[in-house]
């Protein structure tokens, strides 16, 4: 069935030219914390890494693990103000917060992130894989071999290079979290290369859970609708993110703070049953997957 048509614009018609986009200078702030949300301890003692975590659902589920009682390691490319907020709004719960720049792309890095985070943390319990980054083309004629390397290294390949940097590290009862999307499931024609990745990472999250059953880690995945943050207006022209998200059945974006608590239903005990599945905050949408 087609989708409704948009009827109105319902969010400000923002534009960023820089990528990644800024949080920081977007015009409406993507809501990060959840001022109902009461830490209970779930995740005491604990560590956690949060790739793309210097903003949007990122910087959301930080600011949840924290409340939750975790220190946190957030990476990012080249964002250091934004990455400096998260920052200040983990340390205000308390807990430790540990930045580290770089491009996800390249295991070195990869390798560096897991190895700093232990060095510096103490630990490692759990592995959230969300960094991405997307570039809307009109035509597959349009999408050039740069393109999509960069894509592909991004958005799946930094999952396989940091889960193997991260695997001497995590012991029983740890849990590897994926974000895909809900492009992986029902596709976007401007969004072919993106939503070619964010079906592969549904592919290896399924797999990769049935490869670490046995020692007792648990992998599952986040497939997230439309969500207002800063990689809307800095890839969408103007009247795409006017209406970016009035399609869904609840008729707008979702706040990056609605999509956290599945990252900590997931990394919490809460989610022991657990493994090789996907949670889906996506405003309505049925997948039928």
């Amino acid at each position: 069935m087609a989708k409704k048509k948009p009827s109105k614009p319902i969010n400000p018609p923002e534009q960023q030219t820089r990528r990644p986009g800024l949080e920081a200078d977007m015009k409406r702030r993507p809501k990060a914390e959840d001022p109902k949300h009461r830490g209970s301890g779930k995740l005491d003692g604990k560590v956690a890494i949060v790739t793309g975590g210097d903003s949007g659902i990122g910087r959301a589920v930080a600011i949840a693990f924290a409340k939750e009682g975790a220190d946190v390691a957030i990476v990012y490319l080249n964002e250091h103000k934004d990455a400096d907020e998260t920052r200040k709004a983990v340390e205000k719960f308390g807990q430790r917060c540990l930045p580290i720049a770089g491009d996800l792309g390249y295991e070195s890095f990869c390798r560096q992130v897991v190895e700093q985070t232990v060095n510096e943390l103490g630990r490692l319990d759990v592995l959230v894989n969300n960094a991405a980054e997307q570039h809307p083309q009109e035509n597959i004629e349009d999408i050039d071999r740069e393109q999509l390397e960069r894509t592909f290294a991004t958005n799946i390949f930094s999952m396989f290079f940091l889960t193997k940097a991260a695997m001497k590290h995590l012991k029983k009862g740890a849990s590897i979290i994926n974000t895909t999307s809900v492009t992986a499931y029902r596709g976007s024609a401007e969004l072919l290369d993106y939503s070619s990745t964010k079906g592969a990472i549904v592919g290896f999250t399924r797999a990769l859970a049935l490869n670490l059953a046995k020692k007792g880690i648990r992998v599952n995945g986040v497939a997230p609708g439309p969500i207002w943050t800063p990689l809307i207006p800095s890839t969408f022209p103007r009247e795409k993110v006017e209406t970016f998200g009035s399609d869904v059945p609840l008729g707008r974006p979702g706040q990056p703070e609605e999509v956290a608590p599945s990252y900590v239903f997931l990394a919490s005990d809460d989610g022991s049953y657990f493994t090789g599945q996907v949670l889906h905050p996506n405003g309505g949408e049925i997948v039928n997957a």
